[in-house]
């Protein structure tokens, strides 16, 4: 079977098939009966996965691990390799050969798997032939058909690709391919032989006269690819072939990882890149056969190229066309994939120690590089990062040895500098992001060790989260809980410390006491002065006191004061930021007459959000998230932030007039202020003296969303950010997340599961789910509407959002709260526990939930 599986494919052979041959790789004592086994182990997988995700075609079909059968459960790819694996394994029931649908890739017949040791060793049998080009391909491949016997190809197969000097001098591009006659061929083959020392008597890495020696592109190699790929095409043809490459692979891969290792290979001669281009290029690495041992170790070898290398074949790669790329891709997935499913994973047999899935990771991000890097790209357009100044004077981390924990600064991965391009610079990846993250191991990685290794222990032990594209952003999130609430409890230490050698009373926590009816003056006061006097407070955890309530803050408290805030900072009247009704989005209003503290507030506000693990009912575009993150904003950004502005520049770039007479457009815009003045705005010096032509309508069109997204707002924005940083500038929020990740930790989704919620919800004090007033309390919440549903969830947990990864990550409890009463259903938002009698009936339930939801506002102590 040929076909991409997607995402995994499970082969079991024999351990002596996986052993390395002899250093000149006699693939003859590879046993006949080895062969076969493994052979047919794989051909029956084959079968058993197509019979799980195609069927056998009989539609009456009752085999319960058929397609066909009408109580089949459908499975995914990756789920019917692995289900495949199992019933091969039991020795599960196969339907009818004969009512099987037809192999597209039929197999030679056994007798065909003749033994090399049968072929007697003459001046045919290619022995002089050290390396490869598509001519001596196609001339022994000539000579095995018309023997019929295919033993001379195969030991040329296996000593040429166990052999890392025979691979570098393979498919070069100086050498005539295979339209030009056998003659030449045999010609240039004898003299280039001549020229080359034996292979023996070199290592790898000498051969500096064959170097690239910095010609042409940088990411251009010697190998002839598009010769590489119509050799594997025509060899993959032939069955025996495959375990020739197979067993040449497991017997090269730890050789180049000995040269990597201990040697400078890749610096003494830059021509060691073509071996993992050519390997590469064997568009079968997915197939079961490589996952075991030797696509793992080819692997190993790989990751540990130097950085230049491996942004070399990055560049290279991302000049691909996608099946390519996105080939490649699956294939390193299906490897960790495979590791993952195949091993059990505990406290004391972490993921993070399994070589083979922490290489196949590692490898895996030079694809992620290349699809970025192939796609759509913005390197400029940066925002100005303010530098932080640098003191001599010893911190008290520092002072305690705790410095790694609390690095400032973005880290900066060496592939991305090797490259020149960052992840916030794509606009559009070639592969999108999310086909990048492996479900499988992030079921397995325990983020609080993982979360010791980023930040503690970077140098001895790997963390995924050094490449967060793998991760989904639930777990992503729990690293950064993780470093909240270690940064929390630090400062809380801290405090204690100064109090002790200070005599002062401690104060380990960010207390706000403010009152309802003055909310923005109490806490823009407070935020000021601590902000002012000493920003690292706004590092500790937060807790809010409404004056003249009881209400304790052990979370809920905190959630009503940042909607409370918010509601009032986004009111059209106080005018800092304006509205569009066709977008449901907010913007900075540029002519607003707030000074820059308010703005300041809010950018706190939001980062003590995502900093106390809080939900916020923000409408911003993408565009801010992407300011924050350090890009400015550009003309494509203006398709979510100013839709109808877009759509009006788009129509002048596209449109195939007279720009200049027809649209009679100048470099001079305007707009109206707060109170609907017009004021005009020279985009260039002396605009209104420039027309804009279709020669010049792009730079219009630039120097307009430059204004309207970044000079426009520049005073309202910096101070927004500052504020943002005040709380998040130590945090590794900048390295893990995206800009529409980030959105997400902030506003949480819009899309509300409440199936998900029912299904997660734990019951107490007398209630389970087959209570007769909790089958009529989720029927009562499903049969509202989404602003009932909406006013539920505010009622309940603080928040009318659902939390990174959805309802079904809530925790939510409903609590017996008494028997029959007129008595409100209450809640605890801090536990996003509800409290509820036990009603007589669904109406009464109905009824009084409703008025509880609909008139609910402030905290008491019941």
């Amino acid at each position: 079977m040929r076909e991409t599986f997607s995402w995994m494919f499970v082969c079991i052979w024999d351990t002596d098939c996986s052993s390395s041959p002899a250093e000149d790789w006699p693939l003859e004592e590879v046993s006949y009966t080895s062969r076969m086994n493994r052979t047919s182990a794989k051909q029956l997988i084959e079968r058993y996965f197509r019979q799980l995700t195609e069927g056998c075609g009989n539609g009456s079909c009752r085999n319960e691990f058929c397609a066909s059968c009408s109580d089949f459960q459908p499975l995914d790819n990756n789920l019917a390799a692995v289900k495949a694996l199992e019933l091969f394994r039991i020795n599960a029931k196969l339907c009818d050969p004969h009512l099987s649908k037809k192999d597209s890739h039929p197999r030679l017949p056994d007798s065909s798997m003749t033994s090399s040791t049968e072929l007697c060793l003459t001046k045919e049998d290619f022995s002089d032939v050290h390396h490869l080009t598509e001519n001596t391909v196609c001339m022994i491949l000539s000579f095995c058909e018309e023997a019929e016997d295919y033993s001379a190809l195969i030991r040329v197969i296996g000593r040429v690709f166990s052999n890392a000097d025979a691979l570098i001098k393979s498919f070069r591009k100086d050498v005539p391919n295979a339209t030009e006659n056998h003659d030449s061929l045999e010609t240039t083959t004898n003299h280039e032989k001549q020229k080359e020392p034996d292979s023996e008597q070199m290592g790898a890495a000498a051969l500096p006269d064959e170097a690239p020696n910095g010609t042409g592109d940088p990411c251009e190699v010697t190998v002839d690819i598009d010769s590489v790929r119509r050799v594997y095409d025509r060899l993959h043809t032939i069955d025996q072939v495959e375990a020739a490459f197979v067993n040449a692979l497991v017997y090269l891969s730890p050789n180049l990882e000995l040269d990597l290792d201990y040697l400078d290979v890749y610096e003494a001669n830059p021509d060691y890149l073509n071996i993992f281009v050519i390997v590469m290029e064997n568009n079968n690495l997915h197939s079961p056969e490589y996952l075991d041992v030797a696509l793992p170790q080819f692997c190993k070898a790989m990751s540990k190229l130097p950085v230049a290398a491996l942004a070399r074949l990055a560049k290279l790669w991302s000049q691909y066309d996608l099946p390519h790329l996105r080939r490649m891709m699956e294939t390193f997935q299906q490897v960790i994939t495979f590791k993952v499913v195949s091993n059990e994973y505990d406290s004391d047999n972490l993921v993070n120690d399994d070589e083979n899935v922490v290489a196949a990771t590692q490898c895996l991000k030079v694809v992620f590089y290349a699809s970025i890097v192939g796609g759509d790209v913005d390197v400029e357009h940066n925002e100005e990062e303010e530098e932080e100044s640098d003191t001599e004077e010893l911190t008290l981390h520092e002072l305690l040895g705790e410095e790694r924990l609390y690095k400032k600064g973005p880290r900066v991965d060496p592939l991305e500098t090797e490259l020149g391009v960052r992840l916030i610079d794509s606009r559009k990846p070639l592969i999108p992001f999310e086909d990048f993250i492996n479900e499988s191991l992030n079921d397995v990685v325990e983020m609080d060790k993982d979360f010791t290794f980023f930040k503690v222990d970077a140098e001895t032990k790997f963390s995924f989260q050094t490449c967060p594209f793998i991760l989904n952003i639930i777990t992503k999130n729990q690293g950064l809980y993780y470093d909240n609430r270690i940064r929390m409890y630090s400062e809380r230490r801290l405090t204690a410390l100064y109090s002790m050698v200070q005599g002062q009373q401690p104060n380990p926590y960010l207390k706000l006491k403010v009152r309802r009816d003055h909310i923005i003056d109490d806490a823009l006061v407070r935020l000021e002065m601590i902000s002012m006097e000493n920003p690292s407070d706004l590092k500790k955890q937060l807790f809010v006191e409404f004056e003249g309530e009881q209400g304790v803050d052990e979370g809920g408290v905190s959630k009503e004061f940042f909607q409370l805030v918010l509601e009032e900072i986004f009111n059209p009247d106080i005018g800092m930021f304006t509205y569009d009704d066709d977008t449901k989005l907010f913007w900075f209003n540029s002519s607003s007459l707030e000074n820059e503290a308010q703005y300041t507030l809010v950018g706190i506000v939001l980062g003590l959000a995502i900093y106390n693990n809080c939900i916020l009912d923000v409408h911003f575009p993408m565009v801010v998230y992407r300011k924050l993150m350090g890009k400015k904003g550009t003309y494509w950004d203006l398709s979510d932030s100013h839709p109808v502005l877009y759509q009006s520049l788009k129509e002048l770039l596209d449109y195939s007039g007279n720009v200049e007479e027809d649209m009679a457009l100048s470099f001079q815009i305007s707009h109206t202020d707060l109170f609907g003045n017009p004021i005009s705005y020279d985009l260039k010096e002396r605009g209104e003296h420039f027309s804009v032509t279709k020669e010049n309508r792009q730079e219009f069109v630039d120097l307009y969303a430059e204004y309207i997204l970044n000079k426009s707002v520049e005073r309202q924005f910096r101070a927004f950010k500052k504020g943002f940083l005040m709380v998040t500038n130590e945090s590794p929020m900048k390295y893990l997340f995206r800009p529409e990740e980030v959105e997400l930790l902030i506003c949480g989704s819009r899309k509300l599961d409440f199936e998900a919620l029912e299904k997660t919800t734990e019951y107490d004090g007398g209630y389970s789910k087959d209570s007769q007033i909790i089958k009529d309390f989720w029927e009562v919440i499903h049969s509202f509407g989404d602003e009932q549903k909406r006013l539920f969830l505010q009622f309940t947990t603080g928040t009318d959002r659902a939390p990174v990864g959805g309802l079904g990550k809530l925790k939510m409890i409903i609590a017996k709260n008494g028997s029959d009463t007129e008595r409100l259903p209450t809640s605890h938002t801090c536990f996003n526990a509800l409290l509820l009698p036990e009603y007589s009936s669904k109406d009464k339930l109905k009824e009084r939930l409703l008025k509880a939801i609909t008139y609910a506002k402030g905290f008491g102590m019941l």
